[in-house]
């Protein structure tokens, strides 16, 4: 209890950062690593923890099942613009071959420094090895974010289209204040906006309701092993191959004439 009244009163003046002409995401992360400057080596762990913690209490898990609800507009009101939404995409051994642990420890602590920040954006993640047909679905890997502005429909009813931007995090230097300043710098700016007929949102497979399908078919190819391409592709050529070198037999059987010799019986009667 001393530990956290002690980092709580550390992190107090984070609310003089408005005062400041550093960006709010620097002044968090600032007074978050001075807070554990004062600390003890064996006291970062219970910090991690509480970190983990804190995202366990502000990011929404994304699903197969869940995220069309989830990653839905929460206000219909059209004047206060798109809703805002970064979801973190990670993985264990399979997606991310055990790399990601890192990225997310930073995923964790960038969580605990948003919900200080009133126009943060809300939070979720999904973790591919767990979600592969979700992270099929939306062809997304581990380890990156997407930055996703939900529309709000206009009073004519019509949706303006929506806008995501995906950033690769790499998975050894990346920190909690890279990912919190992609929000409070804008450096989501810097990436291409996402446009693919694969768009979970606007693009034609999601529209004709065929993103879950594709889900699914891309998730079985990743498990079938590529010998068993080989052998399909092999079959199928000496099929053909054999279907052509047959029917060539065939037509020069039935369209050659004799060369030489005596007449068949028939015409020699005649």
């Amino acid at each position: 209890m001393r530990l956290t009244a002690s980092l709580l009163a550390l992190l107090l003046p984070v609310g003089m950062a408005a005062q400041q002409q550093k960006p709010l995401g620097e002044n968090l992360q600032s007074w978050f690593d001075k807070a554990k400057s004062y600390l003890p080596n064996a006291a970062t762990a219970p910090i991690a923890s509480t970190a983990a913690k804190a995202a366990a209490t502000n990011v929404v898990p994304l699903t197969k099942d869940n995220w069309q609800s989830v990653l839905t507009p929460s206000t219909t009101d059209p004047f206060e613009g798109p809703e805002t939404w970064m979801v973190f995409f990670t993985g264990g051994n399979k997606t991310c071959y055990g790399r990601c642990a890192g990225v997310e420890k930073a995923w964790n602590e960038s969580a605990a420094l948003l919900a200080a920040d009133p126009s943060s954006p809300k939070l979720a993640y999904a973790n591919c090895d767990k979600q592969a047909v979700l992270c099929s679905a939306w062809t997304a890997a581990a380890a990156t974010i997407w930055y996703i502005q939900l529309p709000i429909a206009q009073p004519d009813q019509s949706t303006p289209a929506t806008t995501i931007r995906i950033i690769a995090l790499n998975t050894t230097t990346t920190t909690a204040s890279d990912i919190v300043k992609i929000h409070t710098e804008k450096t989501y700016e810097k990436r291409p906006v996402y446009e693919s007929a694969l768009h979970p949102f606007d693009g034609w497979v999601a529209q004709y309701g065929l993103l879950l399908p594709l889900g699914y078919v891309l998730y079985g190819f990743a498990y079938i092993p590529s010998w068993t391409f080989m052998i399909v592709i092999s079959m199928g050529s000496r099929y053909i191959m054999g279907k052509r070198t047959g029917g060539t037999q065939a037509g020069s059987t039935q369209g050659s004439a004799p060369l030489g010799g005596a007449p068949p019986a028939n015409e020699r009667a005649r």
